[in-house]
Parts: structure tokens; sequence; C-alpha cells
């Protein structure tokens, strides 16, 4: 519940930690799939994220489907010339380093006790509490293994198309107040 009063504080911070930490909430990666995400993973036109398998925990490609409000920040975010890294850190060809976005959240709110993983922890509750997504298409939105052999060997898809519209209300929640939020949702179950 208090994600969506952090992302519009969030938002109006301009430095690239900030940015890396907005964009990990909107797409509920992890740490390392930001910091070290490149600008050729993305293409924006078609609002893909494509994390290569040697970066995922999994070991397995991930696309991410990019709300608008990702691709925009994507867009406005500078490049540094010889830096590959969207979020490049201090020292050339290097990445933003992984307390960036840590020291972001204790800058912003010290006395929370907000952590990184915590806004993938919070998007999966969003998802069970409040949307009528099955449990697959969130866990596939978290790039979780399937555990059950069985299921694992049957599921060849990856759900792209309803993880985007799963993304795209993500980030109505956090970035719409929820009235108006209440109400949208209330159309597109209708």
């Amino acid at each position: 519940k208090d994600a969506p009063a952090f992302v519009s504080e969030l938002r109006d911070k301009p430095d690239y930690s900030a940015r890396a930490l907005l964009l990990t909430i909107l797409c509920g990666t992890r740490t390392s799939e930001t910091l070290e995400a490149t600008r050729a993973e993305f293409e924006l036109d078609t609002a893909t994220w494509t994390i290569p398998a040697e970066r995922m925990k999994a070991g397995k490609e991930h696309r991410v489907p990019l709300s608008n409000l990702a691709v925009q920040l994507l867009r406005e975010t500078s490049a540094i010339e010889g830096n590959p890294y969207v979020f490049p850190g201090a020292r050339h060809q290097r990445p933003l380093s992984n307390m960036a976005m840590l020291q972001m959240l204790r800058g912003m709110r010290p006395d929370d006790g907000f952590t990184v993983h915590g806004f993938r922890s919070a998007f999966r509750d969003w998802i069970t509490e409040t949307t009528l997504h099955p449990d697959a298409i969130a866990e596939q939105a978290l790039a979780h293994t399937i555990d059950n052999k069985v299921e694992r060997a049957y599921r060849r898809g990856d759900a792209f198309e309803r993880r985007r519209d799963l993304m795209a209300q993500w980030t109505d929640y956090l970035t719409i107040d929820s009235v108006t939020y209440s109400e949208r949702w209330a159309r597109f179950i209708a």
C-alpha cells in the first residue's frame, strides 16, 4: 500500500540510482537484472526487454513487457559514451554499484525498512490480493522457476501478452491515484 506514494516521490529524482530503482519496481526485476542491463537488451519500439539467460537466476532468457512509463523512463535516461549499461557507474564501462538502489531507499525512507527486493514481494502481493491474474502469470512475471517437473515440461509459452496487461495494470496502480485506479479496474473486470 505504500508503493504508489514512494513511486511518486521517486519519479521526481533525476539520478541514475533513482531511475534504476524505478525501472526495477515497474518491471518486478531483481537488482542485478536491472543494474547489469545494457541498451542492446531493450527494444523500445515493441516495449520489450530481453534479459539474456546468463544474467538470469534460473539461467533462462526472460522477456519483460515494458509499460509505457518504463519505455518513457528508458528513452529519457541518457547514455554515457563508452559505457554500454543503461545505468552506468562511476567507473568506466561498469554498471551502478549493487548498493546504489538500496542507498537511494535508505536516503528517501531511512526509518521504513524498505528493501529493493521488497518491491518484488509487494508486486506479488498486489497481484494476489487485487487482481484476477492467476499464479502462473505472476510467477512468470517474476521469472520464478516451476518446481513441479510435470508442469514445467508442459509449460512452453511465456504468456507475454497476458504479462503485458499485468505490467500495465501494475504501473497504473503505482502511478494513478487510488480512486481512479479502482474505477479503471472495475471497468476492466466488468
